[in-house]
């Protein structure tokens, strides 16, 4: 079960954000029974780039064996 501050990874892309499926967020608030989720997906050098609210199908729980891997950010 994802808890607030467990990173997730999103699965879709939200191009209105900035963001991409694959991207990784801290949880910051679980809404009614982890139906959704407030996700805030930072840069790597701590910048906030979106604090999103998402349904729990669009996002999963970082696993075992996953690595990260770097992109830039695209700008609107």
């Amino acid at each position: 079960m994802i808890k607030e501050l467990d990173d997730v990874i999103l699965d879709c892309d939200l191009p209105e954000h900035g963001l991409s499926a694959g991207d990784i967020g801290t949880v910051v608030l679980v809404h009614r029974g982890a139906a959704g989720y407030e996700v805030e997906f930072t840069a790597l050098g701590g910048d906030t780039i979106a604090v999103v609210t998402l349904m729990a199908n669009q996002v999963r729980p970082v696993q075992a064996g996953a690595i990260a891997h770097m992109r830039e950010l695209i700008t609107r």
